[in-house]
C-alpha cells in the first residue's frame, strides 16, 4: 500500500511540474547543463569508441557534428531582429506546448520515419576534430543563451521557426526541442557503443 502511495505521489508531482513552462532561467540553465554534459561524455571515450560506427550508425564524432549543426541555426535565427523573424517566420496562432508535450510530439514523429537532411547530417570525423567541435558547439550554446536575454517570456511563445521534422515551433518550443536533442543523442551513443 506504501509503494502504491508513493508511485501516486510520484505521478501527481511529475505532471504539476510538466505543466509548468519553463522560464527563460530555466532554459538557459537547461541548455548549458545538457550541451556540457554531452560534450564531457564525448570527450571522454576512448579514440577507438569516438571513431566506432556500429551498425552504420553515426559515430560518436558524427553525433557531435549533428548537434552542432542543429544548434548552429538556432543561434544565427535568434540574433535577428524580431521584426524580421515575424516578417520571415510569422507568429504563433496558438499557444506553446510545455516541455513533456514538445517532447513527445517528437517521438512520434520520429517512430513514424525520418531521414536527416544533408544539411544537418554529419561529415566523417577524425579525432583531431573532437574538441574544436566540442568548443564551438559550447560556443553556440553560450550565444543561444545570451540571445535569448532580448527576448521577453511573451516573446518566446509569440515568435516561430522552422522545424524541418516538427513543422512551425514556437521559440520557446524549439528551446524546449534543444535541450531534449542533445540528451536524444547522448543516449543513442552509449546506446551504439554497447553502454
Amino acid at each position: 500500500m506504501y509503494g502504491a502511495n508513493v508511485k501516486t505521489l510520484y505521478r501527481f508531482k511529475k505532471k504539476i511540474l510538466n505543466s509548468l513552462a519553463m522560464t527563460k532561467t530555466d532554459i538557459k540553465s537547461n541548455l548549458l547543463k545538457n550541451h556540457q554534459h554531452f560534450i564531457a561524455t564525448i570527450q571522454s571515450l576512448p579514440e577507438e569508441e569516438f571513431l566506432l560506427s556500429v551498425n552504420n550508425k553515426w559515430s560518436a564524432g558524427q553525433q557531435l557534428d549533428h548537434i552542432y549543426r542543429s544548434v548552429q541555426p538556432m543561434a544565427l535565427a535568434l540574433a535577428l531582429p524580431k521584426f524580421l523573424l515575424a516578417l520571415i517566420f510569422g507568429k504563433a496562432n496558438r499557444p506553446s506546448k510545455n516541455y513533456t508535450e514538445l517532447v513527445e510530439k517528437y517521438k512520434t514523429k520520429l517512430a513514424a520515419g525520418y531521414k536527416v537532411s544533408a544539411k544537418y547530417s554529419p561529415n566523417d570525423i577524425v579525432l583531431s576534430q573532437r574538441d574544436s567541435l566540442g568548443q564551438k558547439l559550447l560556443g553556440s550554446i553560450n550565444k543561444v543563451n545570451k540571445r535569448i536575454d532580448s527576448f521577453s517570456e511573451k516573446d518566446l511563445d509569440n515568435y516561430i521557426l522552422p522545424h524541418p521534422l516538427l513543422g512551425k515551433l514556437t521559440i520557446r518550443e524549439m528551446l524546449f526541442f534543444t535541450i531534449y536533442h542533445v540528451q536524444h543523442h547522448e543516449v543513442l551513443t552509449l546506446k551504439n557503443l554497447g553502454k
